[in-house]
């Protein structure tokens, strides 16, 4: 059976205050408890005018202060940005406030531009480099055996915080298998390498006291509509958001339109929908069919979903059809 879970970056829409972001987070995670998902996760980012899951240990306490039983937690937080000490005490303050449903992805990356990373922290890529060494510290802070260490995580000391590590490339592979630890993986703008990734992580898996045997989550686009015209109109908001990327043009997310033509040139849009590879935008019948294909190809044990609309209303749609395919593509 293949779990379902879902990924919010607490997009920011013209027309919205941050203030109205977080409700709307908060109103898909209740939604997605209610359809019965494993887990909502909340991805760090910084300097961006549409994306406000920056705070992203704050935002996690605030979904899960008010929900009952989904899990909540980081995908991921990007631990060269911080101390692991700081960690272990903020994810073991929201285990302890929140028993058996708190959940910490870690990434690698800066979560922003270079510039923007050398200010949260100077020396961010040295601190990058020593990221097994800081992942192994952070388990060591979070574990029982640290009581007798001169330095400790209090709280978070022996509290079940599960670490996963999260990737967009094969090399974050190396990192979980040996590990052990679960491993997500982000298709849903880097879906180039997760065959591989998943393939060698599978492979060469050590079996630990965390975990018995390889866990994999891959992480996709889906934006589910009652017409396929609908569900494309909706993608535009998305598409336009990713060609932002590509032209380091930073502004909230756009209202939807009927047309990218003339939006984007053809090598952007190019460069778009090879980013997007992973995405599954139509009616329930069609996204149903192609998930269907991609988890033929790309088994996996877990599979989130992010859905970058405009309108939550839509949103909350494409979730409940989301759920629905789960549930059929389960029994």
């Amino acid at each position: 059976m293949i779990k379902y879970s879902f990924l919010d970056l607490a997009y920011v829409t013209e027309d919205a205050t941050i203030a109205e972001t977080f409700d709307k987070t908060l109103e898909s995670a209740k939604h997605a408890e209610l359809l019965g998902f494993e887990r909502f996760w909340l991805a760090e980012h910084h300097n961006m005018d549409g994306v406000a899951s920056s705070a992203t240990s704050i935002l996690i306490g605030f979904v899960a202060g008010n929900t009952r039983k989904i899990r909540v937690g980081s995908g991921g937080l990007m631990l060269p940005n911080h101390s692991p000490l700081v960690v272990a005490e903020q994810f073991g303050t929201l285990a302890t406030l929140y028993p058996n449903r708190i959940d910490l992805g870690l990434g690698r990356a800066p979560g922003t531009d270079h510039l923007t990373a050398s200010y949260i922290r100077p020396d961010f890529y040295e601190n990058a480099q020593n990221f097994p060494k800081n992942v192994s510290l952070l388990q060591q802070f979070l574990s029982s055996e640290n009581k007798n260490s001169k330095v400790r995580a209090i709280p978070g000391e022996g509290v079940d915080v599960p670490i996963w590590i999260l990737g967009s490339s094969t090399e974050s592979s190396v990192l979980a298998a040996s590990y052990g630890l679960p491993y997500a993986f982000a298709s849903h703008f880097a879906p180039a390498q997760i065959k591989n990734a998943f393939d060698f992580y599978k492979n060469n898996f050590q079996i630990n006291d965390v975990l018995q045997a390889p866990y994999t989550l891959a992480c996709v686009n889906v934006i589910i509509a009652d017409s396929l015209q609908e569900a494309q109109r909706l993608a535009t908001s998305f598409y336009m958001m990713f060609l932002g990327v590509i032209r380091n043009e930073r502004r909230k997310m756009q209202a939807p339109i009927d047309s990218m033509d003339g939006i984007w040139n053809v090598n952007e849009e190019a460069m778009v929908r090879q980013m997007l590879t992973c995405s599954f935008i139509g009616t329930k019948e069609i996204v149903k069919r192609e998930l269907s294909n991609f988890l033929n190809k790309i088994p996996c044990d877990e599979i989130m979903m992010s859905c970058p609309v405009y309108d939550l209303e839509a949103r909350k749609i494409s979730m409940t059809y989301f759920s629905e395919i789960l549930s059929e593509l389960n029994v």
